[in-house]
């Protein structure tokens, strides 16, 4: 389509950008600097009824639709080239009824807007890992975060989902209302639709620990089986954290000899306070970090400690295992040296089970059986880097494939092919989102994501 041919979309009262406009280029840019993408047109939506117009016409003018929330996306799939951003990041307010417990979210807010909102009243739910990250885009998809051995993944938390469909139309799927397509919803994405409100049910959250320590890299395979057997031994759902590989950042809390050296460091994430931490990370602290940070704080503070650092390349993979043998955790440690490096990126082991796994079979989710997730968090600035990284975190999950249960967990990837879409869901889920996709979204619009192909 030419410009000379592109409108402003009838009823549509958000603000428009195009190539030239001023501020076109910032609303263009994404997370992932990897994605340098040129649309034909930003809606700037403010409402529900605004999404709804600029979905109609972007349907009616043939443009490819992208929808972008309030985070990252990886993937890149919030921007087109040459078609229209459907851009929720104005729809970010989060309201908090404290006696009832549940909070209403706009579909561009974020886990920092969702937290901040929440705290004074000590209430929460299972976020993603840090601030920044979108509340749509991590719930549709699943929702991983540190709460989730005790409270089970964001989606578990929805009360329900009111959502912008491919001709434009608003509906809302609860447990009572569009029922098959508030399961899909459950993991299935942002195939179904444009999320403009999601509402959570809450729980009230007591004293969050962050505990980080750390190691020179070269004490990681010790690290790592303590670690697997202080989870599997029985620590209590209230853990939360994992194993990293990553470069020492220039931070107070690292010691001068680990900064932009390689390290590793366990990270406890405790929902409870700093001698109750202390207590169950015992067997960590008894191999001598070098390097000590334990801190008691609020939770929006701690979703806030661990934030991304804008401007970089972004590749990220992962792997869902069923167990951590010791040859496993030797695979993994041995592949922590090619690691991009001195830059953000991680080599993470993240322990699942508890509540994640008791919902197991409820959404579509089959991953979720996982006793262990390894996530190579691939990050770095140079172009030149790019095969280098992306290699490097295949890598790392073909290392350690011999002990996947062959399910993945959609939003800790990119674009693995069909096959990985399919694996994020098992064949017979599959199947039934399809039937779900077709009722909604048959001729595939919302196709830039992890794509369910209508049946």
């Amino acid at each position: 389509m030419s410009d000379t041919m592109i409108t402003r979309p009838l009823g549509f009262g958000g603000r428009l950008l195009r190539a030239g406009d001023q501020d076109y280029e910032q609303a263009r840019t994404v997370f992932n600097a990897m994605i340098d993408k040129r649309p034909a047109m930003i809606a700037q939506c403010e409402s529900a009824a605004d999404v709804g117009a600029a979905v109609r016409y972007g349907v009616e003018q043939g443009l490819e639709i992208a929808v972008r929330g309030g985070g990252h996306g990886v993937a890149g799939t919030g921007v087109s080239d040459g078609g229209l951003v459907v851009d929720l990041r104005r729809l970010n307010t989060v309201q908090v009824d404290a006696d009832a417990r549940i909070a209403r979210v706009g579909g561009g807010a974020t886990w920092g807007d969702f937290d901040r909102m929440c705290q004074p009243y000590w209430l929460g739910t299972t976020g993603g890992r840090v601030s920044t990250t979108g509340v749509a885009g991590l719930t549709l998809g699943g929702g991983s975060g540190w709460l989730e051995r005790k409270w089970g993944l964001a989606c578990d938390s929805l009360v329900s989902v009111e959502l912008i469909t491919a001709e434009g139309e608003l509906v809302i799927a609860d447990e009572t209302r569009n029922t098959e397509l508030f399961w899909a919803l459950h993991g299935g994405g942002g195939n179904f639709g444009a999320a403009t409100a999601l509402t959570f049910r809450l729980q009230v959250l007591p004293a969050v620990t962050l505990a980080l320590l750390m190691w020179p890299a070269e004490a990681g395979p010790d690290v790592v089986q303590a670690y697997r057997d202080l989870v599997d031994g029985g620590a209590p759902e209230e853990l939360g954290g994992g194993v990293f590989y990553l470069t020492g950042p220039p931070e107070e809390f690292v010691p001068l000899h680990l900064q932009g050296e390689p390290l590793v460091a366990t990270a406890a994430v405790y929902m409870g306070d700093e001698a109750q931490t202390r207590d169950v990370f015992t067997p960590m602290f008894d191999l001598s970090p070098e390097g000590v940070m334990v801190a008691e704080m609020p939770y929006a503070a701690l979703q806030s400690a661990l934030d991304d650092p804008p401007g970089f390349r972004h590749y990220w993979s992962a792997e869902h295992l069923r167990e951590l043998p010791d040859a496993a955790i030797a695979a993994f440690c041995a592949r922590a040296a090619d690691m991009p490096a001195p830059s953000p990126s991680q080599q993470m082991i993240v322990p699942w089970g508890g509540a994640v796994a008791r919902e197991a079979d409820r959404w579509p989710l089959p991953h979720r059986s996982a006793a262990w997730v390894v996530h190579p968090f691939g990050v770095w600035s140079d172009a030149a880097d790019d095969a280098r990284g992306v290699q490097w975190a295949r890598d790392v999950c073909a290392d350690v494939k011999e002990w996947s249960t062959g399910a993945v967990y959609l939003n800790f990837i990119g674009d693995e092919g069909q096959d990985r879409v399919v694996a994020g869901y098992g064949e017979e889920n599959y199947r039934r989102l399809a039937q779900v996709k077709r009722e909604y979204d048959p001729d595939n619009v919302f196709h830039l994501n992890q794509n369910i192909r209508p049946a």
